[in-house]
């Protein structure tokens, strides 16, 4: 049986072939995970991050989070062979500050979307292991793969227990039906995209818009003999 197949099958215990003396690992678990692979890893988790918030802030339904360890099974926690993924989403649970993420205390939920950010070290494992292991026993709907170097973007959606390739849009971005949003590379950055092809700013990118529009309406007035600082 292939580490994965394993690893799935532990996760498909019916609840009343547990043994009464069973012990679960436990929920309170601190995150494992090694420091990100460069500067540019760390800049693209947060941009990520930072969007989506910036995004949905008016909503308490999702969990978003970076280079966070996935707690999944109990041979996990001994053999350490994986550790978590660089980006991923979780719906419909509670916005809260968490120090991993623990499947079995959060009701059995897996990501909905991961994003994991290439590396030469890390590339071989990104495309086979984990997406092996997303498929098959996170279930994961939706998981893409960027190298923050050469640009490359993949991304795949569970169809029928199968991931299959996402295919680019009219924008050229590939879509999350998760999220209801694309994924697409702009200024050499991945990034998240509305449905009518629209960048996702960042809180900074947006008050850098307003600042840029009050200039514009200043100079219109003055140019109408109009003080702006006067109205």
């Amino acid at each position: 049986m292939s580490a994965t197949a394993e690893l799935a099958t532990t996760q498909e215990i019916p609840e009343q072939e547990i043994p009464e003396n069973f012990i679960f690992p436990p929920d309170d678990l601190y995150s494992d995970e090694h420091s990100v692979e460069t500067e540019l890893h760390l800049r693209q988790i947060i941009l990520l991050l930072n969007c989506l918030e910036w995004l949905w802030r008016d909503r308490n339904d999702f969990y978003a989070a970076g280079n966070l360890t996935l707690y999944y099974c109990s041979k996990q926690l001994k053999s350490k062979d994986f550790r978590g993924s660089d980006f991923f989403v979780v719906l419909g649970t509670e916005r809260k500050t968490r120090k991993s993420w623990v499947v079995w205390d959060e009701e059995g939920k897996y990501p909905n979307i991961i994003v994991e950010i290439l590396s030469p070290k890390t590339a071989n494992i990104d495309k086979n292991f984990k997406k092996q292991l997303y498929q098959d026993t996170f279930r994961t709907h939706d998981y893409f793969w960027f190298d923050a170097e050469t640009l490359e973007l993949a991304g795949f959606h569970l169809l029928d227990g199968e991931y299959e390739a996402i295919a680019p849009n009219e924008f050229g971005h590939l879509r999350s039906q998760q999220l209801d949003l694309s994924l697409g590379i702009c200024g050499e950055k991945l990034r998240f995209f509305t449905a009518e092809g629209e960048l996702v700013p960042t809180l900074e990118e947006v008050a850098e818009r307003e600042t840029q529009r009050a200039d514009r309406l200043a100079a219109k007035l003055r140019e109408l003999n109009i003080d702006p600082d006067t109205i």
